[in-house]
């Protein structure tokens, strides 16, 4: 399932190297309002449903037009090698396993960048925290007794993690997806790193996560004026 948001450059090449990598794997877009013609695009090489805007929202709308046993969350702007499949399913061999990710790589190097993916893959590990960068998957008869994902504003990932770890073991693939950093280095990753640590202790704390969602915009937008 991919949930996507204006992702019109680069939405064709990411289904059409999922459909040949994973060829019997069902592939739902779910397409949160674009406007520069996304859902067309898409509905081209995979079934198409729109929802609104929102990542729990989307994933969750995706997830009522799907029929698996496995719900797989990738994002637009990630590779997933094959390998991931036979992976995940050799986890899923386990029943104490209830979802899970895989290692998150980043398709440049910084030292940022850097630092980013090796904390990442550690607090995935030692922490049980995967995010929706690290390529999701959730059993649906857990997926449907949690009620989906928390439509959060911000920190929907975070949370459904919170949410999976209590009702057993997420695991780590030993096999990385390759996530752009596109995004991340437009504002910068030190800024970044610092900016969403920040935000996670405030929804930790209890902030009102439309609050935290002001912050994050305003933080990008900061970040976008200084580079």
């Amino acid at each position: 399932m991919v949930p996507v948001l204006d992702e019109a450059a680069g939405i064709e090449a990411c289904l059409l190297r999922l459909r040949t990598d994973f060829p019997e794997c069902e592939l739902v877009v779910v397409d949160g309002g674009s406007t520069d013609g996304t859902a067309a695009l898409a509905a081209r090489h995979a079934r198409t449903v729109t929802a609104p805007r929102g990542r729990g929202r989307q994933l969750n709308a995706g997830a009522a037009a799907t029929s698996g046993d496995v719900l797989w969350f990738v994002h637009a702007d990630c590779v997933v090698p094959p390998a991931a499949l036979g992976a995940l399913r050799a986890a899923l061999a386990d029943p104490r396993v209830v979802g899970g990710g895989l290692r998150l790589a980043f398709d440049r190097r910084s030292p940022g960048l850097d630092w980013l993916r090796v904390t990442s893959n550690l607090r995935a590990r030692r922490l049980h925290q995967v995010f929706g960068d690290q390529a999701m998957f959730v059993r649906r008869t857990v997926f449907d007794a949690l009620g989906g994902f928390p439509e959060l504003p911000l920190m929907e990932d975070f949370e459904m993690s919170r949410r999976l770890a209590r009702r057993g073991r997420l695991a780590v693939l030993d096999v990385a997806v390759t996530a752009s950093a596109r995004r991340i280095a437009a504002h910068g990753p030190w800024r970044m790193i610092v900016l969403m640590q920040w935000l996670k202790l405030q929804y930790l704390l209890g902030v009102d996560p439309e609050r935290i969602r002001r912050r994050y915009e305003r933080g990008t937008r900061r970040g976008r004026r200084a580079h």
